[in-house]
This record gives structure tokens, sequence and C-alpha cells, in this order.
């Protein structure tokens, strides 16, 4: 009898012994679970450094492109130098004038060849471009100086070219002109739709009577 209740104690004393052994252990590495500083999260960049957003221009690289070839036209012109022209101009192109006449390619260089008007000059702005996959049209104004008969002309409108990629280039195959008269005395209006056609300074759309 007293040998199993001897038996049965130092088992039981074992067993609180372990248990209080464990407890210990658990209690150690919650504490040291608290006392260790949370890990560091990534460093904050500062705002001046971040990426900032592209800032666009009013002055698109295609206007700027075109811009170039529509000079090299109007250089062409005035100092009547056919081979010039001849890299601008498409050999399908067709002008449609102002006054309504039609000439090809090859009567555009007989033009500038002969130079029968001493006083031909040609400027050329261009306002928009809209590109086409391989066709690009241009739009703008432009302002030519010539003799009609033996009158001098100061002639100012508006004109659209329709361009065609060749050979890593581009020839104009289209041109069409719209004159406008000149009407110092209106007031510029301000358009009353955001999504008008642009405006043209200083230019109207001729008589009303006509």
């Amino acid at each position: 009898m007293v040998s199993g209740r001897y038996h049965n104690g130092w088992e039981y004393m074992s067993h609180m012994t372990r248990f209080s052994g464990f407890l210990s252990a658990f209690l150690f590495s919650s504490c040291i679970a608290v006392a260790q500083p949370p890990a560091p999260g990534p460093a904050s960049v500062p705002a001046s450094t971040q990426p900032q957003p592209a800032v666009t221009t009013t002055q698109s690289p295609e206007a700027t492109q075109f811009q170039k070839i529509e000079d090299s036209w109007s250089d062409a012109v005035n100092r009547h130098d056919q081979y010039a022209l001849e890299l601008v101009l498409s050999p399908l192109f067709v002008d449609v004038a102002a006054s309504g006449d039609i000439t090809t390619r090859n009567q555009q260089l007989v033009q500038v060849m002969t130079g029968e008007d001493k006083t031909l000059s040609l400027a050329q702005k261009v306002i928009t471009v809209r590109m086409l996959g391989d066709i690009a049209v241009a739009n703008g104004t432009y302002s030519l100086h010539h003799k009609v008969n033996s009158a001098q002309v100061d002639e100012k409108g508006v004109f659209t070219h329709v361009f065609e990629r060749l050979r890593g280039g581009w020839v104009c195959v289209n041109s069409q002109r719209t004159a406008v008269r000149e009407d110092t005395n209106a007031k510029p209006k301000k358009p009353s739709n955001p999504e008008s056609p642009f405006h043209i300074p200083l230019f109207s759309r001729g008589d009303k009577n006509n």
C-alpha cells in the first residue's frame, strides 16, 4: 500500500515538473516576441523625387514635322527651285487654287521654272494635322502674293493638304485652297462651343451679299 502511494506521488510530481517547464518556456518566448521591435517598412519616397507626369505642349510633333515640309514647299516656290519642289509634290499631285483653277504637278513645276511672276511669294502655316496611317491631312493658313493679269494681289486663306507616305518621307497628293477676305474692322468673337473649328484672326468669310 505504501509503495503504491509512493509510486503514484512520484509520478504526479514528475508530471507537474514537466508542465511547469513547458509553461515557463512558453511565457519566455512570448515575452521575446512582444519585446522585439516591428520590422521597418519600405522607406517612403519624398514627393519631390517621385516621377512627375509628362508635360505636353500645344505644338504637336506631327505639326512640327509637317510645318518643315510646308516651309520647304514655300521656299521652293519663292526661289523658283524646281528640284526642291519635286521632293514635296507627288507625281499624282493635283492643286485646286482659290480661283478654281486646277493644275497638276508638271504644271506647277513649269510655273516655277519659267519664273514669269517675279513677285511670287508664298507662306504657309500648319494649324492641325490628322494622321491616318500612311495618309496625313494638314490644315492651316497661307499668304500668297502674286500677279493677276497686271495687278499685284495679296491673297490670304486656308488650305487643306493631303500627304502620302512615300519611301520613308511625305509627299503632297492634293491641295485645296480657299481665299478669305481680310476684315480689319471685324471684332474677334469668342467661340460659343469649345469644340468649334479653329479661328483665323482678322479673316472673315467674305461679303454675305455675294
